[in-house]
């Protein structure tokens, strides 16, 4: 499994501390380098086992940048990091997810107050220290204060995008391994949920100790929590993984209990008590007086009755005379009746959204150039590709947004790009959504162009009401054709913005506008209860990744099983229609 993402992680914590202690330009490298080095489609590993020239060849990763990342693949630390944590003994990663807080906010209160822990920034706050901090004040600590509960929450989150490589590596590992005959994920993250608590693997086997010991053979370096026969846990990667084994005659049982969710099997057992069943981790039994007993030991309740299903899912929903629910849809919403009414929804799949139209390059902010993201997309199998960078406006710093006189010149840029293309390319914007609900690119421009994309960058501390109007009034505006990531929230970092979604969904249906599903895993935005607003709504979602570079058009499957979550179907999804029948809906 790659560690691309663990080496990005220390390069970024590194800036972090390097900037907390006012260092100058070099932290702006390492950020360079840990996006770089997160996007890079090969393995670090590969590349280090390659040499470091083959190290070297990651843009932004020079001589001293690419032996560290050698020192990290070999011994699973960077001297310099470990030197920058002493000199700054702080915890970044909980104190700057309180918004508001940033590395140089935490070398300032450490210096002043000596604060290291988010516990310690919380009581600083709530003693009125922080104020008397120079360049602090009443109005900082009270903000502090009260985005302190939202980061200690994030903190106990994994965010699916983290979470979900690790998992897909570990049963890659698994299935190949002798001993075990199935393996899958559970819990939250088989349902893709947007954060996990914990990361569940089940696997069947005939031999639970061998099982154990291949789980446990797929990272020596990760510290055990607990192994015995049947079960163990191990914190790897930052995050903590269980594990389980179950016997094969078991394993559609298991997978489908610890699956969840809870308010779903709760649901699903009291339809089984109704038939005379009993239903739970080791399969579905018949429980009626009339039923004889499976042999089962004694003492063993569990698997007391007439055992009728349990090798497969699809045994325990058969025996309540329901099609397999997909996991998706299991958080008792009501899919449980809409399984019985024969009225599921036909949920959309990966392989039927057919481009992205939502896609950033060299031009703003993106790390890529035009025909760089469009040859990637074609390679990738896509029907097409939108490169809409952002414009200046509200939110954008440092001079990343585009003039309208620098998209017309690269209006010339992307078609000279396209006649090259195998695919169709589309050339728009992301215009920025001011407080009032105005673009901010003049209307001339959006009319020449093939999509535009109306996002929030700033103001996400609004009032409810006055951002559903901010945002209403956007979608309304006749050349928007998207409304780009509508909270601007970033999951466990800030909140974004709070929205009638149900009056925006109905303004977004009137006007024809679609409202995205940002597939970034750190937005997810529309979330799925939003998205479930939309579709009943009538309004039409499109599925994009907001990629700024090649290795972000990856993610695109978190937008759709956000998707699937919000019981979107495939008509209700604008980018899995053809070339035609996109640009006949743009028109």
């Amino acid at each position: 499994m790659s560690r691309n993402a663990e080496v990005a992680a220390r390069f970024e914590e590194m800036a972090d501390l390097l900037e907390a202690q006012g260092v100058e330009f070099k932290p702006r490298s390492y950020r360079r380098a840990a996006e770089n080095v997160r996007d890079c489609p090969v393995a670090i590993e590969e590349l280090v086992n390659e040499g470091k020239d083959a190290v070297m060849e990651i843009d932004g990763v020079g001589d001293a940048l690419a032996d560290k990342i050698i020192e990290y693949v070999e011994t699973g630390d960077i001297e310099e990091l470990a030197t920058l944590r002493e000199q700054l003994p702080v915890d970044m990663v909980a104190l700057t997810s309180v918004e508001g807080v940033g590395p140089k906010t935490v070398g300032a209160l450490y210096e002043a107050l000596g604060i290291t822990t988010l516990d310690e920034l919380e009581a600083a706050a709530s003693d009125g220290e922080i104020r008397e901090v120079s360049g602090f004040g009443e109005k900082t600590e009270a903000n502090i204060l009260e985005n302190i509960p939202f980061a200690r929450q994030a903190q106990e989150r994994e965010l699916l995008g983290d979470a979900r490589p690790v998992a897909e590596g570990i049963l890659d590992d698994l299935r190949s391994a002798e001993p075990i005959e199935r393996a899958d994920v559970a819990g939250s993250l088989r349902r893709w949920r947007e954060t996990i608590g914990d990361v569940d693997v089940l696997a069947a086997s005939a031999d639970g100790e061998a099982a154990v010991e291949a789980f446990l053979d797929w990272n020596t370096d990760a510290d055990v929590i607990e192994a015995g026969t049947t079960k163990a846990s191990v914190r790897a990667r930052g995050m903590r993984i269980d594990f389980r084994v179950v016997v094969p005659a078991e394993f559609g049982s298991a997978l489908q209990y610890f699956t969840g969710s809870k308010d779903h099997n709760v649901h699903l057992r009291n339809l089984a008590i109704d038939r005379d069943l009993k239903m739970n981790e080791y399969g579905i039994f018949d429980v009626s007086s009339e039923a004889p007993e499976t042999p089962r030991e004694a003492g063993d309740d569990q698997r007391a009755g007439r055992r009728v299903g349990g090798e497969t899912e699809a045994e325990m929903y058969d025996a309540l005379d329901l099609p397999v629910i997909p996991p998706e849809l299991r958080e008792d919403w009501g899919e449980i009746e809409a399984s019985a009414a024969g009225e599921l929804p036909d949920l959309v799949a990966e392989d039927e959204v057919r481009g992205d139209l939502h896609t950033h390059t060299d031009w703003s902010d993106g790390g890529e150039s035009i025909e760089t993201m469009i040859g990637t997309a074609e390679e990738r199998g896509d029907d097409y590709l939108a490169i809409t960078d952002h414009a200046t406006g509200p939110g954008m710093v440092g001079g990343v947004g585009l003039d309208d006189d620098e998209l017309r010149e690269q209006s010339a840029a992307v078609a000279a790009a396209a006649e090259d293309a195998g695919i169709e390319v589309l050339h728009g914007v992301e215009a920025n959504v001011d407080a009032d609900g105005d673009l901010s690119v003049g209307d001339d421009v959006l009319a020449d162009l093939d999509i535009v994309i109306a996002s929030p960058h700033s103001g996400l501390g609004m009032e409810r009401a006055a951002a559903t109007d901010r945002l209403v009034r956007a979608v309304e505006h006749p050349e928007t054709d998207v409304l780009g990531h509508p909270t601007g929230r970033l999951i466990n970092d800030r909140p974004g913005l709070t929205l009638d979604v149900d009056r925006l969904a109905a303004a977004a249906a009137d006007a024809g506008t679609a409202l995205e599903v940002n597939a970034n895993p750190h937005r997810l935005d529309l979330n799925d209860e939003a998205v479930r607003a939309a579709v009943e709504a009538g309004a039409t979602v499109v599925i994009n990744t907001d990629a700024h570079g090649i290795g972000e058009l990856d993610y695109r499957r978190y937008g759709v099983h956000t998707a699937r979550r919000g019981w979107a179907e495939t008509a209700d999804v604008l980018n899995t229609r053809t070339v035609a029948d996109l640009r006949s809906w743009l028109e």
